[in-house]
């Protein structure tokens, strides 16, 4: 009956529009003065206890470093790299977006900041090379989304924060995935371009191939010093997300020389208004979450689903199908604060791994942001494209496909997330 009576409130003010933070912290409060002896002591700590947390500044970090790179040219030193690289393939530029993307995601964080800073500059290029722009919009918006699974991600950090999970098994166990779901992007993309016999670009030479990969090893050593830092135990995952600010403000200002440090003010208040929005979301869900747990939700979930005889096999569709649905209401970050502390414990106890299932949890947010009605990737790229919604859509169901098959891979064979964190011995 709690459960029927938060999640009826919780409909109840999503339907009016309400922002969906501000529906969590209305729920909430609405239960705790109406429902329940909870003294409001115990709320307002657990509102402060609750985002006092290591692993949320990294949160921050990672979005003024993605913030200065998408503004300091580190996008178009990436995508002529790409270009150099596959441009002579069927598709050339379309294949070059996903590449460019994969690198971007590597060093952003976000899947909006890859659409943008990749789409903003490469569409208009396929179109004037004679792509439709259908297919440039299509790529783009689904091959942005590689920005929340290939790490650093933000969505995986609010992961670990739910869930205690350590931030640093998850970033790795996103490389090969990652790179799998790019892979089969680029072949779906490939495969299109074959068929209607779309432009290639000329075979680039060694010496410029070389020139062009010079010119982005600048943005593409970040790869490296956020990831061989954490692997090497150097430093933490949030110790990880402030040098990659630092060293993106660098690289922005003092080395490509696209940014100014006029420009670098605008960039911070762009950057803290985002960590803003996201923090208010977190605090609201943590609020939420000890609603939940107060209530013994998670628990008694968990033992009815147990005694219904669900398997590991029924209960990951059963999850990929809730949270398929969640897409089309909610946005990522709202999603993974609402949904893991409730579907964590059932997992826990049918012995699925939390890496696994936490790199599952993010594959779904990348379909949820490349289908209406509240697709983040598709307003992003609609607003680049001037494509309306519907048309944008149709666009981009063939790599939409694609990617619900590589859902179906990573859900059922935990091996492919598992393999490069075990091989680096994070987890056992």
């Amino acid at each position: 009956m709690s459960t029927l009576i938060i999640f009826g409130i919780l409909t109840a003010l999503m339907l009016t529009g309400m922002p969906i933070s501000i529906a969590l912290g209305l729920t909430v409060l609405t239960f705790l003065f109406t429902l329940t002896q909870v003294p409001l002591e115990a709320v307002a700590l657990k509102l402060f206890t609750g985002i006092e947390k290591f692993e949320i500044m990294a949160i921050p970090f990672f979005i003024l470093a993605g913030n200065f790179l998408t503004h300091g040219g580190v996008a178009k030193r990436m995508i002529r790299f790409a270009s150099d690289m596959v441009g002579h393939f069927y598709g050339g530029l379309g294949l070059a977006g996903v590449v460019a993307c994969a690198l971007f995601a590597a060093v952003s964080g976000s899947s909006p900041a890859t659409v943008v800073a990749i789409g903003s500059i490469l569409l208009p290029a396929m179109v004037k090379a004679g792509f439709p722009n259908r297919f440039g919009a299509g790529i783009i918006t689904t091959s942005g989304a590689l920005g929340i699974l290939i790490p650093p991600s933000i969505v995986m950090v609010m992961y670990s924060v739910s869930t205690n999970t350590s931030v640093g098994a998850l970033f790795m166990a996103g490389v090969v995935p990652g790179i799998m779901l790019a892979t089969m992007l680029g072949l779906t993309t490939w495969y299109l371009a074959r068929k209607n016999d779309y432009p290639r670009l000329p075979k680039a030479g060694v010496l410029q191939r070389m020139k062009s990969f010079k010119e982005s090893v600048w943005g593409l050593m970040l790869i490296v010093v956020v990831m061989g830092g954490i692997y090497t135990g150097i430093f933490t995952p949030t110790e990880a997300a402030a040098i990659s600010a630092v060293y993106a403000f660098v690289i922005a200002v003092f080395v490509y020389k696209d940014m100014g440090l006029k420009d670098v003010p605008r960039v911070l208040l762009s950057s803290a208004n985002m960590s803003a929005m996201l923090l208010y979301i977190i605090t609201n869900a943590v609020l939420f979450s000890f609603l939940m747990t107060s209530e013994s939700i998670p628990q008694a979930m968990a033992d009815w689903l147990l005694d219904k005889g669900l398997g590991v096999i029924t209960f990951l569709l059963f999850v990929n199908i809730i949270l398929l649905v969640a897409g089309n209401f909610m946005e990522p970050s709202s999603i993974v604060l609402i949904f893991s502390p409730i579907l964590f414990p059932v997992a826990m106890k049918l012995g699925i791994d939390p890496v696994h299932f936490g790199i599952m949890m993010v594959v779904n947010m990348e379909v949820g942001m490349c289908h209406p009605p509240v697709g983040l990737n598709l307003y992003v790229a609609s607003g680049i494209t001037k494509m309306g919604i519907t048309e944008l859509t149709v666009a981009v169901w063939p790599w939409l496909l694609t990617m619900l098959v590589f859902l179906g891979v990573v859900t059922y064979w935990p091996g492919l997330s598992l393999w490069f964190p075990r091989m680096l011995g994070m987890i056992s």
